[in-house]
């Protein structure tokens, strides 16, 4: 595993623990996100390398900071 998968597996492990604490399903998270089903269940995954753009809509989603979801 080279080092851009595990940075992916690690924010992957961080929005799964923060959405099941807020209670979200990965189908709640994607419509508070404005983003598809399909498209959040890969990054949970950690299978995407995704944009910018879509780490601040998943904050948003889980209404809280940038930082929270890039903390380990």
């Amino acid at each position: 595993m080279d080092n851009k998968e595990k940075i992916l597996l690690r924010f992957a492990t961080q929005l799964t623990k923060l959405r099941q604490a807020k209670g979200l399903s990965i189908r709640q998270l994607a419509a508070a996100a404005e983003l598809e089903y399909s498209q959040v269940q890969r990054i949970e995954k950690g299978k995407v390398n995704f944009a910018f753009t879509t780490l601040v809509a998943l904050a948003q989603g889980l209404d809280i900071d940038i930082q929270v979801l890039l903390q380990e």
